[in-house]
C-alpha cells in the first residue's frame, strides 16, 4: 500500500462537509499547518474539530472559524483566540469543553478500540451533567465514551513511506494518540526517508495506524507567548 501522498491538497481530498476531524499539537506547537490550510482553501463546512484548543486568530484552526467552517468545537480551553471566543459567547458556534486528561484519555480509547472510559475528573461539575457515574471502591467516575473522528491531522518531525512517525518536544502532545484515533489518519512531516532509515527504538507511532503521509513544507512555528526578551 503506498501512503505516500504529493501534498495537502492530495491528502485532505475526499474530508467533506460535516466531516469530524481530530487536529493534533498542543497550543502551536505540532499542528498540521499544511492541511490546515488546505481544507481552508477547500472551504468546507459544518465541522466538528476535536482539538486541544483552536490556536489563535489568524493561524491554525483560528483560519477555519474565521471562514465559519467549523460547526462544533470540542476542546479543553479557549486559549488565546478572540474568535473563538465571539462566536462561543455568541451561540454561532457549539462548543464542548472537558477537561484536558478527559480529551488525551478519550482519544486514547479510540486507539485502543475501547468503547469508553471512566474517569473521575469532572465529577461534581457540569461536565458531568447528563452523563452516568459509577461508584468504584467508594468513589465516583464518569462514563465517558471514545471519540468517533473520520479523520485524523497530525504533524509529525519526521516520518517514513511506511507512516513511522516520529514527533518532537510538545508536538508529542495529543499527535501520537489522535494518530492512533482516526478512522484515517493523515500525517504531514518535516522529513521523509524511506522505510528502515528511522530507529526503530525512535519511534512513537508506528505506520499500522497510518494512512496517508506526505512532506510538509514553510511551517511558520510561531510562539502562542514568549517567555523572553531582549536585554534593554
Amino acid at each position: 500500500m503506498n501512503k505516500v501522498v504529493d501534498n495537502a491538497d492530495s491528502a485532505i481530498h475526499d474530508v467533506s462537509d460535516g466531516a469530524v476531524l481530530m487536529l493534533g499539537g498542543f497550543g502551536l506547537c505540532g499542528i498540521p499547518e499544511n492541511c490546515i490550510a488546505a481544507l481552508v482553501k477547500k472551504g468546507v463546512k459544518g465541522l466538528t474539530c476535536i482539538s486541544n484548543n483552536a490556536g489563535v486568530d489568524d493561524f491554525g484552526i483560528g483560519l477555519m472559524l474565521q471562514q465559519k467552517q467549523i460547526k462544533k468545537m470540542i476542546s479543553s480551553y479557549v486559549g488565546e483566540n478572540a474568535e473563538f471566543e465571539r462566536q462561543l459567547l455568541s451561540g454561532e458556534l457549539e462548543v464542548e469543553l472537558i477537561p484536558q486528561g478527559t480529551l488525551a484519555t478519550r482519544c486514547m480509547a479510540a486507539g485502543y478500540g475501547m468503547p469508553a472510559i471512566f474517569t473521575p475528573a469532572g465529577v461534581g461539575t457540569e461536565v458531568a451533567e447528563g452523563k452516568e457515574v459509577r461508584n468504584f471502591n467508594g468513589k465516583d467516575y464518569l462514563l465517558e465514551y471514545a471519540f468517533d473522528a473520520d479523520y485524523a491531522l497530525v504533524k509529525a518531525w519526521k516520518g517514513d513511506a511506511d507512516g513511522n512517525l516520529i514527533f518532537k518536544a510538545t508536538s508529542r502532545n495529543f499527535n501520537p494518540l489522535m494518530a492512533m484515533a482516526g478512522k484515517i489518519t493523515i500525517a504531514e512531516v518535516e522529513e521523509l526517508v524511506q522505510p528502515g532509515e528511522l530507529d526503530p527504538d525512535e519511534i512513537h507511532v508506528p505506520g499500522i495506524y497510518v494512512h496517508r503521509i506526505f512532506q510538509g513544507s514553510n511551517y511558520e512555528k510561531r510562539i502562542e507567548q514568549r517567555t523572553v526578551r531582549t536585554k534593554e
